[in-house]
């Protein structure tokens, strides 16, 4: 029998959540309770039978009732006094309508304490897990507490074992996931990607009588976690155990429920960025896949004052994704490995220097990635994009060393039959083989391509430019020489204020730059003069747009734009120099007063070397001698003007497109004069017909 023949049945309660006007989105928050209900209860009763076929019928009736409340504890899957004590279940509640409240109650009442806990059966404040006493009240005030309760009743999954179970729990919390995504960034993973997962952790691992220990550091409901496992102890012997943690309450309930009845299993409740319920723990296999493009805000004094030293760098507080890459990195033993899904803005985000782009260089640094998978589009039940798996390996072999391997296998999809939610293709059976394949194999062909790991490495180089004129003059060569007292060499000495009788700029003039006085009618203070007419005034000068002019005793300064350069007129002769390419550079302060000096407003203006600071993004190699003759050689072939070398920074990134980009194919020049001749005779057609 196919449990997901369930799995409608399951949907169908919500019919009479529809019909009592509860919204959509809040369905899951009404499910989720129940589902676990049934689920628990289906597995006590079927752990309750199977220990009396174990110890026999006969021998049974002779257990005392604690030498059997003894044997179920140790069990660790839970108990309820309805079952193992009164041998009723839920069904049996929902036969009596009278007493439905007081004995559904009682029911509830009657599992142990860590049930009721992760059910919320007396949760009033604070963590509420599932929260089935609030859905509870919101059914009794519809009216269809007992109606709802009945149908849950109905759904029998003790014919079926824990992993049937777990396959029918994936699908309904699909469901769940696909119509409440509310929260940004939460993913629920896909059947076929952790078939891919677990694939991608089959190939890295071998029979051994070691445990296997797997870590998934966002959990959620455990879908991820346990699917892996499922798959993991299909092909291999060896033992396994598992470790979650999230933080969202309904799913750690889910999944902490589920843990229960698998053999060696902890689930932990909490943030796993600012409290690690595993911190003495490192594991062979971490998998995850957390949320995009979330902030961390809330807890970020926690984040910059961790201790753990999980994290190198923080990233963009928008954005926490690459903080739990860094958590999972720090939870690898020595011959860890690990498969990550992020979306595309952990591979690009960040300029050289960023947080972002020094995790990346760091991760290559440490020789910890061993690949990253281009997933298709649509492949994720509420959201189009692109997403990646990361490959992280703590002890690849000598043949993949420094290199990286990256696999474009954005075409290798199945489409659905039907479609589920935003989800419309798969990564069926057949292309995983594939994709494992190339892995496997580190060998280039036609979607993947192997790079030695500063492939990715690139120069961002600083430069100081100093623009010239049209004849290739700055105003640098204006400045005196001067030594340098450090050094000993000779260096130009930087400009100085002038010495200015009168400034214009077409329309004003100002001939005080050392103001004390203003018209009290206009203004109540000096301050006030300043912020509401000289602040404005200065600020909105431009030399190169206005026709600016700076006068002193013997001249008069202005930039002349088609020469791109200052120009110094004499006032008695009217003779031109020019200077230079260069700035007009007008600044005014409010100035206190001093012991000497009233308060004030002093304007000041100086001429000075037009610098411009820029950046030339060069390939990187990793010999720093060839490293910077690369560099020289750019600067030689791309800038023409005089610069300084100023700071480089190296940094990382990850583009699929430049990698795996296909040029679209080019028209012939035959084929493009035909469609020119198609056109000619075409628009010839049309002239005459207008003309007639």
């Amino acid at each position: 029998m196919n449990i997901l023949q369930y799995e409608s049945k399951i949907w169908a309660t919500a019919d009479l959540l529809r019909g009592s006007g509860i919204k959509e989105s809040e369905w899951p928050s009404f499910m989720m309770p129940f589902f676990a209900l049934v689920m628990i209860e289906s597995r006590l009763i079927r752990m309750f039978d199977e220990l009396k076929a174990e110890i026999g019928e006969e021998a049974f009736k002779e257990i005392q009732q604690e030498d059997l409340y003894d044997l179920i504890k140790d069990k660790g899957q839970g108990y309820n006094i309805f079952i193992f004590e009164k041998n009723q279940s839920l069904s049996d509640i929902c036969k009596n309508d009278k007493s439905f409240d007081i004995d559904f109650d009682a029911y509830l009442n009657g599992f142990d304490g860590e049930t009721k806990d992760l059910l919320g059966v007396d949760a009033v404040e604070g963590e509420k897990f599932l929260d089935i006493r609030g859905v509870i009240a919101k059914l009794k005030a519809k009216k269809v507490l007992l109606g709802y309760t009945k149908l849950w009743a109905e759904i029998d999954l003790k014919p079926f074992n824990n992993s049937e179970i777990t396959t029918l729990e994936e699908h309904i919390k699909r469901k769940w996931a696909d119509i409440s995504a509310e929260t940004a960034g939460e993913q629920y993973t896909p059947d076929d990607v952790i078939a891919l997962i677990s694939d991608i952790v089959a190939s890295k691992i071998e029979e051994s009588d070691k445990l296997l220990k797997i870590y998934d550091c966002t959990c959620g409901g455990g879908n991820m976690l346990f699917g892996v496992e499922d798959r993991i102890n299909k092909k291999f012997k060896r033992l396994t155990q598992t470790y979650g943690q999230d933080w969202n309450d309904a799913l750690y309930a889910l999944a902490k429920i589920e843990s229960r009845f698998r053999p060696d299993s902890k689930i932990e409740h909490g943030n796993t960025l600012v409290d690690d319920k595993f911190d003495n723990e490192e594991f062979d296999v971490v998998i995850a896949n957390p949320p995009y493009g979330v902030s961390w805000s809330g807890y970020a004094k926690d984040i910059q004052n961790d201790k753990t030293e999980r994290f190198k760098f923080l990233p963009s507080i928008s954005d926490g994704q690459l903080l739990f890459m860094q958590h999972l990195i720090s939870k690898l033993d020595a011959n860890g490995i690990g498969v990550v899904v992020h979306n595309g803005s952990t591979l690009f985000s960040g300029d050289a220097g960023s947080a972002e782009s020094n995790i990346r260089k760091w991760m290559l640094d440490k020789d910890l990635v061993e690949a990253i998978i281009q997933l298709p589009t649509d492949e994720f039940f509420n959201t189009p994009i692109y997403t990646y798996l990361w490959v992280i390996n703590k002890n690849k072999p000598m043949n993949i060393k420094d290199k990286v391997t990256v696999i474009n296998a954005s075409e290798k999809w199945s489409l659905l039959i039907k479609n589920k939610g935003s989800k419309k293709r798969e990564v069926a059976e057949e292309q995983r083989t594939e994709i494992v394949k190339a892995l496997v194999e580190c060998q280039d062909n036609e979607f993947t391509k192997v790079f030695e790991k500063e492939h990715f490495y690139f120069n961002k180089q600083a430069i100081m430019l100093t623009n010239v004129d049209q004849n290739g003059l700055s105003f640098e060569s204006q400045l005196p020489m001067k030594e340098d007292k450090k050094t000993g060499e000779m260096k130009r000495a930087a400009s100085k204020p002038l010495t200015v009788t009168s400034l214009t700029d077409g329309e004003r003039m100002l001939n005080e730059f050392s103001i004390t006085e203003f018209s009290s009618e206009s203004y109540s203070s000096l301050f006030e003069y300043f912020e509401q007419d000289i602040k404005p005034f200065v600020s909105g000068l431009n030399y190169k747009e206005q026709p600016l002019k700076v006068t002193t005793n013997s001249s008069t300064y202005y930039y002349d734009d088609e020469q791109e350069t200052l120009i110094k007129e004499d006032r008695k002769t009217g003779a031109a120099q020019a200077l230079g390419c260069g700035k007009i550079i007008i600044k005014a302060a409010l100035k206190k007063a001093t012991k000497k000096l009233p308060e004030r407003i002093e304007i000041t203006v100086e001429l000075t070397p037009d610098y411009q600071k820029d950046y030339e993004v060069i390939p990187f190699n990793k010999d720093s001698v060839l490293n910077q003759q690369a560099i020289e050689a750019f600067m030689a072939k791309y800038i023409s003007k005089p610069f300084e070398y100023l700071e480089n920074v190296v940094g990382v990134e990850i583009n699929f497109n430049k990698i795996f980009y296909k040029p679209e194919a080019q028209h012939s020049v035959e084929d493009v004069l035909k469609e020119i001749a198609a056109l000619e005779e075409e628009l010839k057609q049309l002239d005459e017909a207008i003309a007639l």
